[in-house]
């Protein structure tokens, strides 16, 4: 039986967006459902044609560029297309910024809101990063 996991994503730095993803995308290659909610700080990086990186934490986010680590859009990206994966983009975070579905990179799903996001996840895993 397949596990459910919920990923709250509101950072805007490397190092936990990476986490996240490593999440989402291992959870989701072994056959769990996954659902990542992008609000906050983290929804600018999945805007179609954004290529500013996010910024490093600390030692471990420059080691992670230096070193090649598959970036976290990457494993976003393959979550969604290997496993069962939906990236969520917050319905408020795009009103707020004006931002339609249309204006996400293409694995972004639907628009949602917190309240159904979270009555989706009752019994699942839930991480915040």
């Amino acid at each position: 039986m397949a596990r459910r996991l919920f990923i709250v994503c509101v950072t805007g730095t490397r190092e936990k967006l990476q986490m996240a993803a490593m999440f989402a995308s291992v959870a989701a290659a072994t056959g769990d459902e996954v659902s990542v909610f992008l609000s906050m700080n983290a929804l600018p990086y999945f805007i179609k044609g954004r290529v500013a990186e996010p910024p490093v934490e600390g030692e471990m986010g420059t080691l992670m560029e230096q070193k090649g680590v598959p970036p976290f859009k990457q494993l976003f990206q393959q979550a969604v297309q290997l496993g069962d994966a939906k990236l969520l983009p917050c319905s408020m975070a795009l009103d707020l910024m004006r931002l339609s579905k249309d204006s996400m990179d293409e694995e972004v799903g639907p628009p949602t809101g917190l309240t159904r996001f979270l009555s989706d996840a009752e019994g699942a895993q839930l991480l915040t990063f």
